[in-house]
């Protein structure tokens, strides 16, 4: 897999059914390995191992209803009292990170009100503070207790 401007981890792979498996920690199951999972991955772990998010309050493929559409939202991190604080939408590192894909974290946020939407692709990561007004930050935010 190409490697992405996020740290490197540990991972388990495996092989089944004529494609690559990797195990996701967070579902506690193995997926099928695309582009955009190989994303998703690395960016749990870099919450997990470098910005200390606590890996029971990450949900990852998290369902949700947009005007009677169901949805699911790559990641989303919970505040602890269960509230959405952070949703996030990963894309195939090979794809540019457009306004469609800006458009679809904010869709998904409209249903979620998390105070936080990201949008990376692995090789650039885009954040925003989205309450009380849009705002880009340098990075994620530190998880506050």
């Amino acid at each position: 897999m190409i490697k992405l401007n996020l740290p490197a981890f540990e991972y388990k792979l495996k092989k089944a059914d004529g494609k690559v498996w990797i195990f996701d920690g967070i579902r506690k199951k193995y997926v099928v390995l695309t582009p955009e999972e190989w994303v998703r991955q690395h960016v749990v772990q870099y919450m997990l191992n470098e910005m200390n998010y606590p890996k029971s309050l990450i949900g990852v493929e998290i369902s949700l209803t947009y005007n009677t559409m169901n949805k699911r939202a790559d990641i989303v991190v919970f505040d602890r009292q269960g509230k959405p604080w952070m949703v996030v939408e990963c894309k195939a590192p090979d794809l540019q990170l457009s306004h469609s894909a800006a458009l679809q974290v904010a869709t998904y946020n409209k249903s979620l009100q998390a105070p936080y939407v990201v949008i990376t692709n692995g090789m650039q990561v885009y954040c925003f503070a989205v309450q009380p007004e849009l705002n880009a930050l340098a990075e994620l935010p530190v998880f506050q207790d």
